[in-house]
């Protein structure tokens, strides 16, 4: 994987966990590097909370982990209108969109409480998270997308709790090794 600078910020991310950790991917292809490299370090129970403006990327990073996650890039979409798809590959993803929720109270109806346990058997990976924040385990990755000048994208992960934190942790020092 080429390699994406990163940046410490100790500031309070604001999601429950105390800092911050950004990577700057130049193009999409980096980007799909960042998610493949998420999806090596990912296990059944992981959730991973995806915020970001229209055309930021979620669904490019979805597609980038669940390539990666042996699952054919060309399966996966943005679930607006299906709201929930489910993937087979080396893992099973759930992937989750509720840019279209128009109730957040909705999400308890879509079923997906039963994946959010540790032991859960799957992957859960959900567009437009902030919208149902109040819905998610503490414990889950936060990665916020940005659009940057030249169509780069600033990736900053915010953890919500220990697992969380350790799985971002992993995350940097991959990073950092294939840089280094």
């Amino acid at each position: 994987m080429t390699t994406v600078s990163a940046s410490d910020d100790a500031r309070a991310c604001g999601r429950g966990g105390s800092q911050r950790w950004s990577a700057v991917c130049p193009n999409e292809r980096r980007l799909g590097e960042l998610g493949a490299r998420l999806a090596s370090l990912l296990q059944p129970g992981d959730v991973v909370a995806l915020t970001g403006e229209l055309g930021s990327g979620k669904t490019a990073f979805v597609r980038a982990v669940a390539a990666a996650l042996d699952v054919p890039p060309e399966c996966v979409s943005s679930p607006t209108f299906v709201l929930v798809q489910e993937y087979e590959g080396r893992l099973p993803l759930v992937h989750v969109d509720t840019y279209r929720l128009k109730d957040p109270g909705l999400f308890g109806d879509l079923g997906v409480e039963e994946l959010f346990a540790e032991d859960g058997p799957a992957v859960v990976m959900i567009e437009w998270a902030d919208r149902v924040r109040n819905w998610l385990p503490a414990d889950c990755l936060w990665v916020e997308l940005e659009v940057l000048p030249d169509e780069a994208r600033r990736v900053t992960f915010s953890a919500g709790g220990p697992r969380s934190e350790h799985l971002m942790a992993r995350l940097r020092a991959a990073i950092a090794d294939e840089a280094g």
